[in-house]
């Protein structure tokens, strides 16, 4: 069990659902991995149709793919409608967790969680 699911259990959370979120995590870093791009090319959205693609960096030929970010934040969604005590706040940084629990009193009144999200409880690898 590593480390972002035992912190979950001892927040409340099922086994179940902790390994879901953490699963969720890892679906989004990979995404926002590939959003960012490497050497092979990226994954963009069209913005008009939704449409997600694979972009070759070297002949920029975009190729369907499945939209991985839309399931994984629905799943998220749907685990924590039943923790109505904590929210979700999610980075695109792949440089760090893509995932906050955050708990009352993380997130001062009436602040962004942009600004504070560092203090939830970071779900990751």
């Amino acid at each position: 069990m590593t480390d972002c699911v035992l912190i979950l259990r001892r927040a409340g959370f099922t086994l179940d659902d902790a390994e879901a979120l953490r699963r969720a995590a890892m679906t989004l870093h990979r995404w926002y991995e590939l959003e960012c791009g490497s050497d092979a090319g990226c994954v963009e959205r069209d913005e008009a149709t939704g449409k997600t693609y694979l972009v070759n960096a070297m002949t920029g030929r975009r190729t369907p793919c499945a939209d991985r970010e839309t399931g994984a934040l629905r799943r998220v969604a749907a685990i924590m409608a039943r923790y109505p005590q904590f929210t979700v706040y999610h980075q695109t940084d792949p440089r760090g967790a893509p995932l906050y629990v955050l708990r009352p009193g993380d997130v001062p009144e009436g602040e962004d969680p942009a600004a504070y999200y560092s203090r939830g409880l970071a779900v990751y690898k």
